[in-house]
C-alpha cells in the first residue's frame, strides 16, 4: 500500500511539472510573439528626392537595429507635401519649407525637423569639362534663356583661361515638382529682379526655357546626353555621376566652390526655433551660396486618423536617432550634417511632438 502511495504521488507530481512545463513554453512563446508583433511597425513616407541615398542608409541602419521597417518613396518635395497634407503618409520629405497656403491646407500644425543640409549646383556638359566660374547675374540670365551661347562676353570675362566654344546653350530643368527647384529658384529671386518678376520661386515653375527633366537623376541624366547643356542638380548627383560644376559668387563677393563644408558654413546663420529658415545668398563669407536643409516634415499631433500611440512613439524614436545617431552617415555620402545649433533646434521640435495633447517623448 505505502508503494502504491509512493507511485500515486509521483504521478501526481510529474502531472504538475509538465502543466508547468506546457505554462513556461506558452508564456514564452506569448512574449516572443508580443516582442516581434511589437516591432513589426511600417512607418510610411514620401518626398524629396535630394536625401533619398541618405535616407536609404538610415533606414536600413535603423531597420536592422531596431525592427522598424521604413518605406521611404522619393517622389519630390512637391508630392511629399501633397501627401503629408492628405495624410497618407506618416511623414513627408522635403527640401522647401511648406508655404503659409499649403499650412492652412494641412488645417493643423507641421513641423519641420531638419535632417541634413545639402547644395544644388549649376552643371554642364562641355568638352574638356573646364572648371568654370558663374556670378549670380550669369546663372540667372542662362535660366532665362538670355544668354544663349556658351562664349558670350559674360561667361568669358570671369573664365579667362577657360576655352569656351561657340555653341547653343541648352537648358535642362526640373519637370516634377521638387526642393531643388525651390532652393534654386528661391536662390535665382534673391539675387535676380527679373527673375523675381517673372518667374519666382516654388518647387514648380513655368520656366521660360529649357528641356524638364524628372528627379535630380532626370535632369543629370539630360544634361549628360546633351553637350552644350546647362542644369542644376543636388551636389551629390553631380559628384556620384562625376559631372562638372560651377564655383558661384556669394553674397560677400567670393567665388566658391559647393563642398560638404562650404554647405555647413552657409548655415553659420542664426536659426529661428521653427527652422523654417532658407539658408540661399548666404552672409556667411565662406559658405556656398545655394545652399539649404532638407526636412522631415510630422504633424505636431500625431493622434489623427486611425494611428495608434505606438506608432506615433515610433515616429519620434526615428527623428531623434536621425538627428543624433544617423548623422554619422550624413558626411560619408557627401551630405553636410547638422551643426550642434541645429540639432539643438531639431530637439526642441521632436519633444513639441503629441499625441491626444500629450508629449509622446517622455
Amino acid at each position: 500500500m505505502i508503494h502504491l502511495a509512493e507511485s500515486s504521488s509521483g504521478i501526481e507530481m510529474k502531472k504538475v511539472l509538465n502543466f508547468i512545463t506546457i505554462l513556461l513554453v506558452l508564456l514564452i512563446g506569448l512574449v516572443c510573439w508580443t516582442t516581434v508583433h511589437a516591432k513589426e511597425v511600417e512607418l510610411i513616407g514620401a518626398g524629396a528626392t535630394f536625401p533619398y541615398p541618405l535616407y536609404s542608409k538610415m533606414f536600413d541602419v535603423y531597420a536592422e537595429k531596431n525592427g522598424v521597417k521604413v518605406n521611404y518613396q522619393a517622389i519630390g518635395s512637391g508630392g511629399g507635401i501633397r501627401q503629408l497634407i492628405n495624410k497618407t503618409v506618416d511623414f513627408g520629405g522635403s527640401d522647401a519649407i511648406v508655404s503659409e497656403k499649403e499650412m492652412t491646407e494641412a488645417s493643423a500644425p507641421i513641423l519641420h525637423i531638419p535632417t541634413c543640409a545639402g547644395a544644388v549646383v549649376v552643371t554642364y556638359n562641355l568638352t574638356g569639362n573646364p572648371k568654370l566660374r558663374f556670378t549670380p547675374d550669369i546663372i540667372a540670365d542662362l535660366f532665362l534663356g538670355k544668354i544663349t551661347k556658351w562664349d558670350d562676353p559674360r561667361i568669358s570675362a570671369i573664365n579667362p583661361g577657360a576655352k569656351l566654344p561657340n555653341m547653343n546653350i541648352t537648358v535642362v530643368h526640373r519637370s516634377d515638382g521638387s526642393g531643388t527647384t525651390f532652393i534654386f529658384s528661391n536662390y535665382l529671386s534673391k539675387v535676380s529682379h527679373e527673375w523675381n518678376e517673372k518667374v519666382g520661386s516654388g518647387t514648380s515653375l513655368n520656366w521660360p526655357v529649357g528641356l524638364g527633366g524628372k528627379g535630380n537623376p532626370g535632369v543629370a541624366g539630360l544634361v549628360q546626353q546633351t553637350p552644350g547643356s546647362v542644369g542644376y542638380v543636388e551636389l551629390i548627383y553631380a559628384l556620384g555621376n562625376k559631372m562638372p560644376y560651377g564655383m558661384v559668387k556669394n553674397a560677400k563677393g567670393n567665388f566658391i566652390e559647393a563642398t560638404i563644408s562650404s554647405t555647413s558654413l552657409a548655415a553659420n546663420i542664426e536659426l529661428p526655433d521653427d527652422m523654417r529658415v532658407s539658408l540661399t545668398n548666404t552672409n556667411a563669407a565662406d559658405g556656398y551660396p545655394i545652399s539649404g536643409f532638407t526636412w522631415i516634415l510630422v504633424y505636431k499631433e500625431q493622434n489623427y486618423g486611425e494611428k495608434p500611440e505606438q506608432k506615433a512613439r515610433e515616429v519620434v524614436n526615428l527623428l531623434w536617432w536621425m538627428t543624433h545617431e544617423g548623422q554619422k552617415y550624413a558626411e560619408p555620402l557627401d551630405y553636410a550634417p547638422l551643426s550642434k545649433r541645429a540639432v539643438e533646434k531639431a530637439e526642441k521640435l521632436i519633444k513639441a511632438i503629441t499625441y491626444a495633447g500629450k508629449p509622446v517623448m517622455k
